[in-house]
């Protein structure tokens, strides 16, 4: 009968269908039986319902009362061999049964959490995002539902978490990081991020973030008043965690290091894995056994490893530990993963280790879970891991020196240093900082650096960062003499009179080059509008950008930050 087979397909939208024919008698129908409405096929609605014909005719929609139940009716027309008359029924608030009013409810709830809700669909696309989100990261969800997150955010789609979530189907858990900045501030929050599966199939990802700024600056005060009680104790002894830094011993005076510093200490105050990323000589480990003394792991051993001076073989069983007999001469030793225990295992230079390792090194990481080699027993593993790169981990990731994946588990959030040469303020500052150091330590006189000298230091590109520096000033007041009247070029040693005036022709040319283009003489002028500039005329192209600047990838994204700006 065609009356029930298109009542049955209506059916499975709303709580109830009644289809009547063209004087209105019922010819079938189908209502749930939480709404108690007593109809027999045959009966004439209007009978039961007698103040409904204008509506029926009509096509209206209106409301009922059936036993004090208000119910919600809407009328549709359907042409066939005659033309049927179709009623909807909704039940409004049977949360059972009504599949719209449970969802309102739900959003509802969503928008009322004091955590911040995020979903994404299958192509990245932002579907939800609720009020708490909103507050988090202080952005208007109006401008945010509907585009992939990585042009909400304007990074690049390859680091997408949501994407890689959605791949593997494995969440991941607390992390912090900054996604979006607000007049140059960055918006840091803790949060996690998990798949919606359905009949096996990942349909969406959501994350869930919560603000923990209260707490947070809690704990800084109270470290903070603890390392300065510390500091002015002599008395204490402190670093017997196997630390020798705190954030009291890196020296500099330029903005961009004190921006660093407060954003070290932010992200120390969260027990969340780390990778440092800086060139060789910039102080990365400094960093990170400041961090280690800024947390609550500050009682808690800090083990540190070189992941280039140990062979492989020998790596995985340093950092595992082994078992009676896995191999010739093993003996029952634990790993430094076991040996750090709550406190901080530092992975330096995390490039150089080998790919077959890092695969590894991800399982441990992801499943916090360790087995020494030759072992079926797992360790659970307590430890933060900070590790450290010189190279850029986009570059290693492209030339796959570096797994994906790995980078995803080691980066729950990253700290950049940026280059000395890039930092002219803290070059002047190092070189009386050294000068003072040196000369007190090998008990000479006071003298200063002669003009030609000091001009050919600050036009150095310092490739070997502050630990260069040091060691130069360290070499000149060595080969100074008490009958000379200031430090002067021909105090240089050799190798590094060679590297530095080779350095300024190279300088003396760039000058040149400005001239016949004066793009980066303007970027000297005014940083925020030609950097702005830049990145509009490449599209944003961060790589292409940096080149046209002449600076790398982390110091444009460094400056990106520290003017707030944002990709139209």
């Amino acid at each position: 009968m065609f009356a029930a087979s298109i009542g049955t397909v209506v059916r499975s939208f709303v709580d109830g269908v009644i289809v009547l024919n063209d004087v209105f008698e019922i010819l079938w129908h189908d209502v749930h039986s939480d709404i108690h409405l007593d109809l027999t096929d045959g009966d004439n609605f209007l009978l039961i319902f007698p103040h409904t014909k204008e509506k029926l005719i009509e096509n209206g929609t209106f409301p009922i009362t059936v036993n004090d139940k208000k119910l919600n009716i809407e009328v549709k027309k359907f042409a066939a061999d005659l033309v049927y008359t179709i009623i909807c029924i909704e039940d409004p608030i049977n949360l059972t049964t009504n599949q719209k009013t449970r969802l309102y409810c739900l959003e509802k709830i969503v928008d009322t959490l004091r955590e911040g809700v995020m979903m994404s669909d299958h192509t990245g696309r932002i579907s939800l995002y609720n009020d708490a989100q909103e507050k988090l990261e202080s952005l208007d969800s109006r401008e945010i539902i509907g585009k992939p997150l990585w042009e909400a955010y304007n990074y690049n789609p390859q680091y997408s978490e949501h994407k890689h979530t959605f791949k593997t189907g494995k969440p991941i858990f607390s992390r912090y990081r900054a996604h979006s900045t607000v007049n140059g501030v960055p918006k840091y929050v803790n949060y996690s991020t998990y798949p919606i599966q359905k009949n096996g199939e990942t349909i969406a990802v959501f994350s869930i973030s919560t603000n923990e700024s209260n707490l947070k600056n809690w704990l800084h005060q109270t470290i903070e008043l603890k390392r300065q009680v510390e500091h002015e104790d002599p008395n204490y002894h402190s670093y017997k965690n196997g630390t020798t830094f705190s954030f009291d011993d890196i020296k500099g005076k330029s903005m961009a290091l004190k921006n660093l510093i407060q954003e070290a200490e932010n992200i120390a105050l969260h027990n969340t894995d780390v990778l440092i990323v800086g060139e060789t000589g910039t102080g990365k480990e400094l960093f990170a056994q400041s961090m280690h003394n800024h947390s609550l792991r500050a009682e808690s051993p800090f083990v540190a490893i070189n992941c280039a001076a140990i062979p492989e073989t020998l790596l995985e069983s340093t950092l595992f530990g082994t078992v009676k007999g896995a191999f010739t001469g093993a003996t029952n030793q634990i790993g430094l993963f076991e040996y750090a225990k709550k406190g901080t295992l530092f992975l330096d230079e995390i490039n150089s280790m080998p790919i077959t390792l890092q695969s590894k090194l991800i399982r441990v990481l992801q499943e916090r879970l360790v087995r020494r080699v030759g072992s079926n027993e797992v360790t659970q593993v307590e430890c933060t891991v900070i590790s450290a790169s010189n190279e850029d981990p986009e570059k290693l990731i492209e030339e796959g020196k570096m797994r994906l994946d790995l980078f995803y588990r080691l980066a729950h959030t990253s700290l950049y240093i940026t280059p000395l040469r890039e930092r002219t303020e803290d070059i002047h500052f190092f070189i009386h900082y050294f000068l003072d150091k040196y000369q007190k330590k090998f008990n000479k006189s006071f003298l200063d650096l002669s003009k030609a000298l000091l001009s050919l230091l600050l036009q150095y590109h310092w490739p070997g960062n502050t630990r260069e520096l040091e060691h130069l000033i360290e070499n000149l007041i060595i080969r100074v003499s008490e009958s000379d009247e200031s430090i002067d070029v021909e105090h240089l040693p050799a190798y590094m009179k060679k590297k530095i005036m080779s350095n300024q022709s190279v300088t003396v040319s760039k000058q040149k080059e400005l001239k016949r283009n004066p793009l980066k003489s303007i970027f000297s002028n005014s940083q925020e509008h030609y950097i702005q500039k830049t990145l509009d005329e490449t599209a944003w192209n961060i790589s292409q950008a940096a080149k046209i600047l002449g600076i790398t990838r982390q110091s444009l994204q460094y400056h990106i930050k520290k003017h707030g700006l944002v990709r139209p």
